[in-house]
């Protein structure tokens, strides 16, 4: 089994090509989000740290974490914000992990897929066997993101700010696909090099 991480910046393409490669091979994808949900769960790992610092104001009624209330209440507060990112990300990583472990002793599947934009910056080159980087121009990740979230030019140019160049992405990623162009070309770029992949002992 194959452990590929799956990169790139916002705007680029991730969850389309993800959708594709999930229909298409025999694998499993864990986003690294959905992941960071599970383990602020009650009764998971984070969930008691979690409240113990930003109180129960960010609990629902039914004593699950808000989401939107969690991040008012870190929003603007970079210490808070560390101390929050330091209680989930090792929980999301070591949940990966023992995913990753689960799946390779049941031998059934023949590539397994992280996806974050943080892969880089969170230590994960060890943790995958390669890391691929979903490559779209700034202006086209632009038109993306205010066609498709609505999001504003200002807080495009926010989240932009804050992920890596692409020269950084580039120089950790073996793997580069554009996704500049149409899903067909993208997806021609994934058959290519997972059909190898497949040939590799």
């Amino acid at each position: 089994m194959k452990v590929i991480g799956i990169t790139g910046g916002v705007g680029s393409g991730k969850s389309a090509l993800l959708a594709y490669i999930g229909g298409h091979y025999n694998c499993k994808i864990l986003l690294a989000d959905e992941a960071a949900h599970r383990v602020k769960e009650p009764g998971k790992p984070c969930y008691e740290k979690l409240t113990a610092l930003l109180s129960k104001e960010i609990l629902h009624k039914d004593g699950t974490i808000d989401k939107g209330r969690m991040a008012a209440k870190i929003f603007s507060d970079e210490k808070l914000l560390a101390k929050v990112n330091a209680i989930i990300h090792p929980a999301v990583k070591e949940l990966i992990l023992d995913e990753i472990g689960k799946e390779k002793e049941k031998g059934s599947i023949r590539f397994f897929f992280v996806e974050a934009a943080l892969l880089i910056e969170d230590g994960y080159l060890d943790i995958v066997d390669e890391m691929w980087y979903i490559y779209a121009d700034k202006e086209v990740r632009k038109k993306r993101l205010l066609s498709s979230r609505g999001y504003s030019e200002e807080k495009i140019d926010s989240i932009m700010a804050t992920q890596l160049s692409e020269e950084e992405f580039r120089k950790y990623c073996k793997v580069v696909i554009d996704n500049n162009g149409s899903l067909l070309e993208a997806y021609g770029q994934i058959d290519q090099e997972l059909e190898e992949g497949m040939k590799e002992k």
